[in-house]
């Protein structure tokens, strides 16, 4: 809700235009390349089911469940999943994550990450999957940039502890790793952003770093569950 671009390439610019995306990509949840006929198809699917009609009339004043219908309801939903109220937020940090704070910033890791969801909301480059020999080409697909070659979007910290996989590929699976990949540097490639390099941590360092980014876990989406049953 409070990001500017979406996806890791940052190609949409809304939250209702970023939930169209899966909708008509044949890679999760289409079944066609075409995604005005993917779009067609869910608008279809979803008319057919008398109980989200009902609903759609409630919300919108029609029963159209048109495809901008379905974003709109989809993002609505996704504005209200917050997270506050961290230990971090509250300025209850224990010696171990005040350590891992001062490490954060020493070391330049809030270069990019920072401000209230710590991100910077741009794209850079820190190697990953660079050694491969098709490597993801990131941001620059989308602003044919050659310097954004293998950029990807800073992630958001809050929460990070609980969001695993990590990068845009899902490659590392631990916030210990993440911090390692960083130690030594990313992976050197002719687009590594130039604040990266290795930071030479020592082992209390990683794992006061790892605390203090678990102090950005918090509150306000718990009480979310899956409903017990869908419309009919």
């Amino acid at each position: 809700a409070y990001q500017p671009l979406l996806f890791w390439d940052g190609r949409a610019k809304s939250l209702e235009e970023q939930c169209k995306g899966p909708i008509a990509n044949p890679n999760e949840m289409s079944d066609t390349p075409n995604v005005h006929k993917a779009h067609e198809e869910c608008h279809k699917r979803v008319c057919l089911i008398e109980g989200y009609k009902v609903l759609f009339k409630e919300a919108f004043g029609e029963s159209e469940c048109s495809i901008d219908q379905i974003a709109k309801a989809i993002s609505t939903f996704e504005r209200t999943v917050l997270s506050g109220n961290s230990k971090y937020d509250r300025r209850e940090l224990n010696d171990e994550e005040l350590n891992g704070l001062k490490v954060f910033k020493a070391k330049g890791c809030s270069n990019c990450h920072y401000g209230p969801n710590f991100t910077d909301d741009q794209f850079h480059n820190i190697g990953v999957g660079m050694d491969r020999p098709n490597p993801d080409v990131g941001r620059f697909a989308i602003t044919k940039d050659p310097k954004d070659t293998g950029a990807f979007k800073t992630p958001v910290l809050r929460e990070v502890s609980r969001t695993h996989p990590y990068m845009h590929d899902g490659s590392i699976k631990t916030l210990a790793e993440v911090v390692d990949f960083y130690d030594k540097g990313g992976v050197h490639n002719p687009y590594l952003h130039q604040a990266i390099r290795p930071l030479h941590l020592t082992e209390k360092e990683k794992k006061d770093l790892i605390s203090f980014m678990e102090a950005l876990n918090g509150e306000g989406w718990q009480h979310f569950s899956e409903p017990s049953e869908f419309p009919k």
